[in-house]
């Protein structure tokens, strides 16, 4: 890594040395710093003194405290809850992941791995959890007031504003802190799956090549797509905060994402949809062709 920073930190979680070895090599040569541990109890003992991790990569099966054990003790504790958990488990689990999506934990690594979907997946596992923490750090920054907001209309093109929006938006809910991830992830999907037309295939290879910030800059000045934008309505209603968000792109099949399926556990993305129903708002309708989304928080 040099004198760089790292990319982030990982608590790398396995009880077979070898698998312990090639993971935190992977890892450390991509640039990030890795903490190990031989087994949930170990990892407990590590984040009971620090708990300044971007993700944790956990087997499921492991002597003295599981893999499920230890998720079931992270969400209990405040400070630990949110981190995101990468689950190791074996081919075919549809099971395993089903029991790990109801106890939080998004993101899984087939076993044996390969390396580029290792770090495709560490990879968005800490762009979340970083981009989380940012937003919780921006909200807290920002002045009172919002909530008297009543109605707004707003358009933007680029990721550089949706998550502008995003801080903007959020603001107008009860809990901010709540909302903003999930509102975050209907803007930016508006814009790259929308707006600039990268289909799921199409994302799936362009985090795995390392290029998907290089494809979204790319389209946003290509002229098939320069012109479009995505138009956002904010609207306080008696006893909710309704957004409406719409761009100009095709549209797509939608249903399919708004529940978190075992066959999709296993890609570096394609949870936001089903995590912001679940986790940040009260209802998520997509309508027509998918193109518009409405997305309601109640305020009591």
């Amino acid at each position: 890594m040099g004198s760089e920073a790292p990319k982030g930190r990982v608590l790398v979680v396995d009880d077979e040395p070898f698998n312990l070895e090639i993971l935190t090599e992977h890892l450390q040569d991509a640039g990030y710093e890795v903490v190990s541990a031989e087994d949930g109890a170990a990892a407990w003992d590590v984040l009971s003194a620090d708990r300044r991790f971007d993700t944790i990569l956990l087997d499921r099966m492991m002597p003295r405290m599981d893999g499920m054990a230890l998720l079931a003790r992270l969400k209990q504790q405040p400070e630990l809850s949110e981190v995101p958990v990468i689950m190791q488990t074996a081919v075919g689990a549809a099971e395993n992941v089903r029991e790990g999506l109801a106890a939080g934990a998004y993101y899984y690594l087939i076993k044996p791995f390969q390396r580029d979907m290792l770090l495709a997946i560490v990879a968005a596992a800490v762009s979340s959890s970083k981009e989380r923490r940012q937003l919780e750090a921006q909200i807290a920054e920002h002045v009172s007031g919002y909530q008297l907001l009543q109605h707004g209309m707003f358009r933007f093109r680029t990721l550089i504003e949706a998550r502008q929006l995003t801080l903007l938006l959020s603001q107008t809910c009860p809990d901010p802190r709540r909302v903003a991830l999930g509102l975050s992830e209907l803007l930016v999907n508006a814009v790259e799956h929308g707006n600039l037309g990268i289909s799921y295939s199409e994302k799936t290879r362009l985090l795995q090549q390392g290029r998907w910030q290089e494809e979204v800059e790319t389209r946003l000045t290509d002229a098939r797509y320069a012109a479009r934008v995505v138009s956002a309505e904010f609207l306080r209603e008696d006893g909710a905060v309704r957004f409406t968000i719409r761009d100009e792109g095709d549209g797509f099949d939608w249903k399919p994402f708004l529940e978190f399926a075992p066959e999709r556990a296993f890609d570096p993305h394609g949870r936001g949809i089903s995590m912001a129903r679940m986790l940040s708002f009260d209802s998520v309708e997509y309508q027509g062709r998918g193109n518009l989304v409405v997305a309601r928080v109640k305020t009591h």
